[in-house]
């Protein structure tokens, strides 16, 4: 694996096992990464920069590859009235990562409240960007759940 950044050196520092996997530096969808990857599009995860309406750092909603993000169940789950998707730049703006290579990970520490698909806990492990474009990475559930400190909930409809 020739791609070092932040997300892989915390990784490596935190003993946390995982598996780095480097992909074309385009923006790729979950669902074209999970192709590349030879993985199931259930187990390629996407991280969705979701806005509050009032005051508050943005959420941080990592989804299935092969679903949406549900807003309601999003604001019910954080105590929102309504909350909205950002757009793209938007997102990019809000967390200083490329859209493609948003990951919780890289967001460690930034303020931002993780959601995590309920769906991920049905599986051992799972797939989500690694920080930027071109990088994935393959780690237990439990881990990426215990570092970020995200909160298990039903937040994804289906396309």
């Amino acid at each position: 694996m020739s791609i070092r950044n932040n997300v892989t050196r915390l990784l490596e520092s935190r003993k946390i096992a995982f598996t780095a996997y480097e992909l074309p530096p385009d923006k790729l969808g979950a669902l074209e990464a999970a192709q590349i990857l030879g993985a199931p599009a259930e187990q390629v995860f996407k991280t969705i920069v979701v806005k509050r309406e009032g005051k508050g750092k943005p959420i941080l909603a990592v989804v299935p590859g092969t679903g949406e993000v549900d807003l309601k169940a999003v604001a019910k789950v954080v105590g929102e009235k309504k909350v909205s998707l950002a757009s793209e730049r938007e997102a990019e703006q809000l967390t200083g990562l490329q859209a493609g290579g948003i990951s919780p990970l890289a967001l460690l520490n930034k303020g931002f409240q993780v959601l995590v698909d309920i769906t991920a806990q049905n599986l051992g492990e799972m797939y989500i960007s690694g920080g930027q474009r071109g990088l994935n990475i393959r780690l237990p559930v439990g881990d990426l759940v215990k570092l970020t400190n995200a909160q298990m909930a039903a937040i994804t409809s289906s396309v």
